[in-house]
C-alpha cells in the first residue's frame, strides 16, 4: 500500500493509560517493523504521526496533550481512524541482552521491539520513567511479554525515586546490555547516548517530532540535516547527537 493511501480502521477495545492516556487496539493487523510510525488522521480535525505500539493487532498509545490526541483518546469501540503508513527506520537490534529506556508515551515506540525481542528468546530490561505513578504508561504491556520492568518517577510515588537514568545505572556500570535502545524527551535521550558512547554500548533512539507529512516534503521534522520521518526516526546515537548540535 503507498504510503499516501489512508486504510480505515476501527477501534476495538481502549485502555486506559494512567490519568493521561489511552491504548487504542484497532481491528486488522498492519505489518511493521519496531520504531516505525503511521500517519493517524480523524477527518476535520488534523492528521499527526503515532508509533506503532504494536502490529498485530495495530495498536497505538495516546497521551492526552491537545485537541487531536484528546479527540483520539475520546475513539470508542466501532469508531473509525484513518491511518497512513508504516514509515520511517526503525531499531536494528543487536545481541541477545537489550536494555530499552522509555520516557513518557515515548515508551510506546518500544513496546513492538520487546515483543520481536521476547519472540526470539532474548534478555528485555525495559526502564520506564515518567513525572508520577498515573503518568507511567504501557507497564502492563511490557510486564505482559515478559521484560523484567524497572520503574521511575521525578516525585518517588513508583520505582525509582528520581530519573530513568539514575535507576538504570548498575546496569550500565555493570555492562549488562549488549545494546541500547531509546525514546522519550529529547535531553533524556541526549544524556542516553551521551552515557552510551562513554560505555562504547552500541545505543540507537527514536525522535520525536511533529510531522505534516510524514514523507520528507514538507520539512518540519528537521533536526540538523536530517528529516526525521524521511531518515529517522530511528537514529544511531552518535548520528543523533551529530544532528541535535546543528
Amino acid at each position: 500500500m503507498s504510503e499516501s493511501t489512508h486504510r480505515v480502521f476501527r477501534v476495538m477495545r481502549a485502555i486506559p493509560e494512567g490519568s493521561i492516556g489511552v491504548t487504542l487496539i484497532l481491528d486488522a493487523a498492519l505489518p511493521a517493523q519496531p520504531g516505525q510510525f503511521v500517519m493517524v488522521w480523524l477527518p476535520g480535525i488534523e492528521e499527526r504521526p503515532f508509533t506503532i505500539m504494536d502490529d498485530d493487532p495495530f495498536s497505538l498509545t495516546v497521551a492526552r496533550i491537545g485537541p487531536f490526541t484528546r479527540a483520539l483518546a475520546a475513539l470508542q469501540p466501532g469508531d473509525r481512524v484513518w491511518v497512513r503508513g508504516p514509515m520511517g527506520h526503525g531499531f536494528d537490534p543487536i545481541g541477545r541482552r537489550h536494555l530499552l529506556v522509555g520516557g513518557g508515551s515515548g515508551t510506546a515506540s518500544l513496546t513492538l521491539l520487546a515483543k520481536r525481542l521476547r519472540d526470539r528468546g532474548e534478555e528485555v530490561v525495559a526502564a520506564i520513567g515518567a513525572r508520577t505513578a498515573d503518568a507511567l504508561m504501557l507497564v502492563w504491556r511490557l510486564e505482559e511479554l515478559g521484560c523484567r520492568v524497572i520503574l521511575a518517577t521525578d516525585d518517588g510515588s513508583a520505582g525509582h525515586h528520581g530519573t530513568v537514568l539514575d535507576a538504570i545505572a548498575p546496569l550500565l556500570d555493570s555492562r549488562w546490555p549488549d545494546a541500547i535502545y531509546g525514546c522519550g524527551p529529547e535531553p533524556m535521550l541526549r544524556a542516553l547516548a551521551h552515557r552510551a558512547a562513554t560505555l562504547h554500548i552500541p545505543a540507537w533512539v527514536s525522535m520525536e517530532r511533529v510531522m505534516k507529512c510524514g514523507l520528507g516534503i514538507c520539512g518540519a521534522c528537521h533536526c540538523g540535516d536530517c528529516l526525521v520521518c524521511a531518515d529517522g526516526p530511528v537514529f544511531p546515537a552518535d548520528e543523533f547527537l551529530r544532528a541535535c548540535e546543528k
